[in-house]
C-alpha cells in the first residue's frame, strides 16, 4: 500500500467521524488524465481535507517550511504532507510564482491531478476574492480541464487557520465539486492577458456559485495588507 493510500485510510476514517463531511459532485473529477482542481481557501485544513475527499490523489503546492521543521513534530508533518501530495516550494522569493506554475505544469504533464487556490492565499474574512491568472495560464498551457470546488464550513471548524480544529455536532464541513470547465477554445492564447483574466473570472464565478460566498473584486493579499 502506498503512503497516500495508508494516510487516506487512516485519516479519511478519522475525518468522517470528527467532521461528517458532506461531499457533492466528486464524480465530476475525471477518473484519468490531467485535471486542475481550483477552489476557495478559507483555512489551513482545506489542504488536509481536499486530498481525503477527492477520488484521486491531489498534488498541490505548499510552503517548504512544512517539511523542513525540526524535531518529531516536523518529521511527522513532512511525512504527512508529502504523503498526501504536497510539493514544497519556496514561494517567498521573487521566482516563487514561476516555480509554482512550472511545478503544476509538470504534475499535469504526468497526467495527474493538481489542486490550486486561485486567490493565492487564505481569505481574511470568509469572502471570495479575485483570482490570480496563474490558474488560467496553467489550464491553457496544458489543456487540462478545470474542476471548480468549494470548501464550506472549514473556517468555522478552524477559525483563523491556526490552532487545533474544533469538534462537535455543530461544526460540519461540506465540499462541493462543479462540472469540468473546458478552455480549449483559447488554445495558444496563454499570454493574452485579457483571455487569462476572462478564464480566471469564469473559474471564480463557478467557485462563488458553489460556495455561496460574497465576491470581492480585490486580491486577498491587498485586503490583508489593508
Amino acid at each position: 500500500m502506498s503512503r497516500f493510500l495508508l494516510i487516506k485510510a487512516l485519516f479519511g476514517s478519522l475525518l468522517r467521524v470528527l467532521f461528517r463531511p458532506r461531499v457533492d459532485g466528486a464524480d465530476h473529477i475525471p477518473r484519468t488524465g490531467p485535471v486542475i482542481l481550483a477552489g476557495n481557501h478559507l483555512t489551513f485544513i482545506d489542504s488536509v481535507i481536499l486530498p481525503m475527499v477527492a477520488g484521486r490523489q491531489v498534488f498541490f503546492i505548499g510552503k517548504d517550511e512544512y517539511v523542513t521543521s525540526k524535531g518529531v513534530k516536523g518529521r511527522l508533518m513532512a511525512w504527512f504532507f508529502t504523503g498526501v501530495g504536497m510539493i514544497p516550494v519556496d514561494r517567498d522569493g521573487g521566482r516563487g510564482g514561476v516555480a509554482a506554475l512550472m511545478t503544476g505544469r509538470r504534475v499535469l504533464d504526468e497526467g495527474k491531478v493538481f489542486g490550486i487556490y486561485p486567490e493565492g492565499t487564505r481569505s481574511p474574512d470568509g469572502r471570495l476574492y479575485r483570482g490570480r491568472t496563474g490558474i488560467a495560464r496553467l489550464a491553457l498551457m496544458t489543456g487540462a480541464p478545470v474542476v471548480p470546488f468549494a470548501m464550506i464550513g472549514t473556517d468555522e471548524v478552524q477559525p483563523g487557520g491556526r490552532g487545533l480544529p474544533r469538534f462537535g455536532r455543530s461544526h460540519r464541513i461540506s465540499v462541493r465539486f462543479g462540472e469540468p470547465l473546458d478552455f480549449s477554445r483559447y488554445e495558444g492564447m496563454d499570454r493574452d492577458r485579457y483571455v487569462l483574466r476572462a478564464v480566471t473570472d469564469e473559474v471564480m464565478s463557478d467557485v462563488m456559485r458553489l460556495s455561496g460566498q460574497e465576491y470581492v473584486d480585490m486580491y486577498a493579499t491587498k485586503a490583508k495588507a489593508a
